[in-house]
């Protein structure tokens, strides 16, 4: 038995199976055949600060209080009111919270609860966590492709693949996309069927469903609990033609246990305490006006004055006589009978550790994960049109800016005008970026905790499938179509260079949206806004150095921390550097010219203090370069230390809550 005070570690680890062949071979054995999972003398408790100013209180609340009972193979409803209760005591369960608030043991088959429990047993989140833009069938086949081992054959796991979509009757539906509610839930199930794994959570899976959605759901969580799963699901008012198939029930209010049996022994149970019921009646409705303190109501009058009590303390004294009730029935104290010999068996100590197993090896990860993100990419046509039509917009707006500027006189100011344009469009683009990384943060939560794939697989996968023809290839296309159109005329090693740096600019401008956003640190800081911010100041002082050569002279380091800067100096060393602006045949029109003319490409970089060499072209792409690198790799340590950093914020104060507690 362990404590509160017990040392606790909360570390995310990432192993491989062959990092550790006993614990995770026998961890998956031992969860191959029907499981039974028992928790002896369960407490929660979260420690919650509030914050008003510059002054912080935290308090420790208990959330679940000595806890116990066993969930063997078929349906095992978690029943209570709407305080939250009956959805924590799930994901206590199913090692889906923090563990430094636990105490008390769960054990599966007598053992201690597995580190890689989280990989090893289904969970269906409340909330579905289905990409919506592809089809029911290819988001089962990317839980099985990276949850199956690695040993079935393709004909394997798609046979199995079409096996879940018969027994979830979305055989004729697989090919379409879950754009509705019961849609999603039904494939959301499916995802984790398809593991096949003993043990299958679910929270509130009939939430926002139909009556015939819910009993055929219900249904066929039925048929797999017969076939040896073990299925614990949360629900709230189920009604009686879904109850009657229930095998076993927990009724939790308050952090308590009212009952917790045979689901068909429990009207009995309340029956035979003196409640009545009307057989007109739900038993769930019946066992929530239990709960709620409906039958009570007689006896929560005070004895002075004959008022009732307020609602809060009478439901508390409620909560109070019922699981003292239940503390004190035979159906208690038979639970304890088969659970204590279950606590005796187990001799190793309960780990709190959380471990990240895989059944698949990163390549195969990133494989799935690019080709789930080229998929997504697919679908989105409609941003696809609007983007290729700004992109028109944006050229033709070029084409007759330049036409107008365009004046013999001044040639070397209309290209480097045009290179400065080509560097304000890319930042600009660069700034709807955050949808890459920041699209998927219900996603990925889940499907990391669930043993998907590695956060490596995962980071880079997004950027190759995303970043690649969201940003990059776009740019690409934007600055060809603009150096055509305008008549730009370069050389071939000219031309890649020039594509190289549009390149990096667009790499580096990206990265430093996505860095903060993407673990979700900066929460309660409008981070876009910031970002966008950088860019305006970044390009307004590049643009003071494109008309006025001695504009920002006194702040002349900013620079330094200049994005946009960079960039724009390798478009103009590439582009300017050997050019001749006044060749022999526009003598004429030159000597009209009022004031001096630059003629040449080096005499305007030298103007503008710009390296000739061929390393002032390099720098640029080694400072952008390196930008990249340390943003980036700022993500994926976002990344890693995602479900941490997700605790600590739960536990913080957020910016409103530093002005109102």
């Amino acid at each position: 038995m362990s404590s509160n005070n017990d040392p606790v570690t909360v570390p995310i680890l990432e192993i491989n199976p062959s990092d550790l062949p006993r614990m995770d071979t026998s961890d998956l054995n031992s969860l191959a055949e029907e499981a039974v999972l028992s928790f002896h003398n369960i407490s929660y408790q979260e420690t919650v600060q509030s914050c008003f100013l510059f002054s912080k209180k935290t308090s420790v609340r208990e959330k679940l209080s000595n806890i116990s009972g066993i969930m063997k193979p078929g349906l095992n409803a978690i029943m209570g009111p709407q305080d939250g209760s009956r959805s924590l005591l799930l994901n206590v369960l199913a090692a889906r919270k923090d563990p430094r608030g636990l105490s008390g043991d769960i054990l599966i088959n007598g053992n201690p609860r597995p580190a890689n429990f989280t990989c090893t047993s289904g969970y269906v989140p409340q909330n579905d966590v289905v990409m919506r833009t592809v089809t029911v069938r290819d988001n089962i086949e990317f839980s099985a492709a990276l949850r199956l081992p690695m040993t079935m054959t393709r004909d394997e796991k798609r046979r199995k693949i079409n096996e879940v979509l018969e027994l979830l009757h979305l055989d004729k539906e697989s090919n379409v996309k879950p754009r509705s509610k019961e849609l999603r839930k039904r494939t959301s199930i499916a995802m984790e069927l398809v593991t096949e794994h003993p043990i299958l959570f679910l929270d509130d899976p009939t939430t926002d469903l139909d009556l015939s959605t819910t009993t055929d759901v219900i249904s066929v969580l039925r048929r797999m609990s017969m076939r040896g799963r073990t299925i614990i699901f949360s629900i709230f008012r189920p009604p009686y033609s879904i109850f009657r198939l229930f095998d076993s029930l927990t009724l939790v209010a308050s952090g308590k246990v009212m009952f917790h049996g045979p689901a068909q022994e429990a009207l009995e149970y309340f029956k035979s305490a003196g409640y009545n019921y009307d057989s007109h009646n739900d038993p769930a409705d019946f066992f929530l006006e239990i709960i709620n303190g409906h039958h009570f109501s007689a006896l929560f009058l005070t004895e002075e004055s004959g008022e009732q009590k307020d609602l809060s303390e009478r439901q508390h004294q409620v909560t109070e006589e019922l699981a003292n009730m239940y503390a004190q029935s035979s159906i208690y104290s038979e639970m304890r009978t088969e659970l204590d010999p279950l606590l005796r068996e187990q001799n190793a100590e309960r780990s709190s550790a959380l471990e990240i197993t895989c059944a698949t090896p990163f390549w195969h990860q990133l494989l799935w994960i690019i080709r789930s993100s080229l998929k997504n990419f697919k679908d989105f046509q409609r941003m696809t049109i609007i983007k290729a039509f700004i992109i028109c917009i944006l050229t033709v707006y070029t084409r007759i800016t330049l036409h107008v500027l365009r004046n013999d006189c001044y040639e070397v100011q209309t290209r480097a005008y045009l290179l400065f344009l080509l560097t304000v469009l890319q930042c600009i683009l660069s700034v709807t970026t955050g949808e890459i990384l920041m699209i998927d943060r219900d996603y990925f939560p889940h499907e990391y905790t669930s043993g998907y794939y590695r956060v490596s697989s995962y980071f880079l996968g997004k950027l190759l499938g995303e970043l690649v023809p969201r940003r990059l290839l776009p740019s690409i296309i934007f600055t060809v179509i603009v150096f055509i159109i305008v008549g730009v005329d370069t050389d071939v090693k000219g031309f890649f260079a020039m594509i190289f740096t549009i390149m990096m600019l667009t790499c580096s401008a990206s990265s430093l949206l996505l860095s903060p956003g993407a673990g979700q640190i900066a929460v309660g800081i409008p981070t876009k806004f910031l970002v966008t911010v950088y860019f305006v100041i970044m390009l307004f002082t590049l643009g003071l150095t494109v008309f006025f050569v001695n504009g920002i002279q006194g702040v002349r380091w900013i620079q330094y921390l200049s994005i946009p800067h960079y960039g724009f100096t390798a478009l103009l060393h590439n582009d300017l550097l050997g050019q001749n602006f006044c060749p022999e045949h526009k003598t004429a029109e030159i000597s009209r010219c009022q004031n001096s003319v630059i003629c040449t490409g080096e005499k305007y970089l030298a103007i503008h203090d710009i390296d000739l060499s061929s390393w002032g072209f390099w720098k640029n792409h080694v400072a952008l370069g390196c930008i990249t690198i340390i943003l980036f790799s700022s993500n994926y340590v976002a990344l890693l230390a995602f479900m941490k950093m997700r605790h600590f914020l739960k536990r913080s104060c957020t910016f409103i809550e530093l002005i109102w507690p």
